[in-house]
């Protein structure tokens, strides 16, 4: 397969398989070596380099993006981040400054990181960095060669905007005959008609795993990014249309206005670098029993729609999850947009995970709550991690319908929990702990509406 993108400024076609990560493949360019190889995973950043396109310039990570993904868009490496001349971005030279390198393993991806960041104008640089992972230097001076470079100017040459409207690229340089993508979500209606057993990519940040970790032959393979249909939010009256490939990160920015804790929720998912690709629809579409976007989806009671070459088919978001590894959705299906009902805003969502950045749940709980003069006039109780499939609590839900909002219901349908839940021990949690969890999760959101500080980032002593 032929991608043509810029590289560094330059423009270039690379002939690679359809599963070539980009990380591989700048490994095997000469002069190119600067991006790392840590945990090829999407968990460390050591290999992260600035993407940018139409929307902007993104950190992603190269280990778990493969080479189409970044047709048509501009790559800038650590190689490209100082000036042709070799005068030395400003934040390149705050690192220098502030000593934030040690043994230089990871200052490579901390560098395409806070460029992309100071690029963007972005000082949230904990968050924005909180998928670059460093063993010795340690997180504090990088912080602060972050902030001495925060109000710096941005340097001409890193902004590739105006480069990639110059040179037009097309993108796609010529493909075989037969073997061009789907580019319309009709086309991929037909290509996943044809080809029943492929592999859809979107972000690859669950796919990319496939390629890196177990090694796999993904077969046919068709990349959502060529089809622009299946992108974006749209605000109606009636609804929240979310197209699947829709990132987490411009998600984030909708469900700020909308669900705050559902955005909340979206900001712990994964990184920086892990949101600037992953996608909603994947999230959904995997059908991960501690994916964080399902509880929230089930809780605000979306709908999942399914598209093949029959038409298009729409489910609750609760019923399209039947079993571990299984879904409702036949082999020349694919999720091609979620829709949220519009509604007032009673939605909390709590993550529980033993770190706070970067981290898989153990359990995480989102409960859409409408209590009217101090009766529960509704609910819908969802959780990850309790379960095979993101499942509601309904003996949970049962106990509160109808009921007064008092502490005394709330400890009955906790109490009634356990008859909607069997739990497993694993790994991050225990089954007991994952229950008393859960639980106590019911109780945050009773205490919080009665305007109780529950939120340990926010007590003080």
């Amino acid at each position: 397969m032929r991608t043509t993108f810029l590289l560094n400024g330059s423009e270039i076609t690379a002939e690679t398989s359809p599963t070539t990560t980009l990380l591989d493949w700048l490994r095997d360019r000469p002069g190119l070596t600067g991006t790392k190889e840590g945990c090829n995973e999407g968990d460390c950043g050591a290999c992260s380099v600035m993407v940018t396109d139409e929307i902007g310039a993104r950190a992603l990570n190269a280990c778990i993006l493969f080479v189409p993904q970044i047709a048509g868009k501009a790559v800038r490496t650590v190689e490209g981040i100082a000036a042709p001349d070799g005068t030395l971005h400003p934040v390149q030279q705050a690192m220098i400054d502030h000593h934030g390198s040690q043994c230089g393993f990871c200052t490579p991806g901390f560098v395409t990181t806070m460029a992309t960041a100071h690029l963007n104008g972005e000082t949230d640089h904990d968050t924005a960095l909180a998928g670059n992972l460093c063993r010795c230097t340690g997180y504090a001076p990088i912080v602060r060669a972050a902030e001495a470079a925060q109000h710096a100017p941005v340097p001409d040459h890193v902004n590739d905007a105006p480069l990639l409207l110059a040179r037009n690229t097309s993108g796609e340089a010529p493909q075989e005959p037969g073997a061009e993508p789907p580019t319309t979500p009709d086309a991929l209606a037909k290509w996943m008609h044809e080809n029943p057993g492929g592999t859809l990519v979107a972000g690859a940040t669950d796919v990319g795993l496939w390629v890196t970790k177990d090694l796999r032959d993904l077969g046919p393979v068709a990349f959502l990014n060529r089809i622009p249909e299946l992108a974006g939010v749209t605000v109606t009256d009636e609804h929240i249309r979310i197209g699947a490939a829709t990132t987490l990160t411009d998600l984030h920015g909708i469900m700020g206005d909308h669900h705050p804790a559902f955005a909340e929720l979206i900001r712990r998912y994964g990184s920086v670098q892990v949101r600037n690709a992953a996608t909603i629809g994947g999230n959904v579409a995997n059908g991960s029993p501690i994916g964080d976007g399902s509880p929230a989806l089930i809780a605000l009671g979306a709908t999942v729609h399914l598209r093949s070459v029959d038409g298009v088919r729409a489910r609750p978001i609760e019923e399209f999850f039947i079993d571990y590894g299984k879904q409702d959705r036949a082999p020349n299906e694919f999720v091609e947009a979620i829709t949220i009902p519009r509604q007032d805003d009673h939605l909390r969502c709590y993550k529980l995970s033993k770190r706070f950045d970067q981290d898989i749940s153990a359990v995480c709980g989102c409960f859409w709550i409408d209590v009217r003069d101090g009766e529960v006039a509704n609910i819908r109780l969802a959780f990850g991690g309790m379960a095979g499939t993101p499942k509601r609590a309904v003996h949970a839900e049962a106990a509160l319908r109808g009921m007064p909002w008092t502490d005394a219901t709330v400890a009955s349908a906790m109490q009634a929990m356990t008859r909607d839940f069997t739990p497993l021990s694993d790994m991050r949690a225990s089954a007991g702990y994952r229950m008393e969890a859960a639980q106590n999760m019911l109780l945050r959101a009773w205490l919080e509406d009665q305007g109780q500080a529950a939120n340990v980032l926010e007590v003080t002593p």
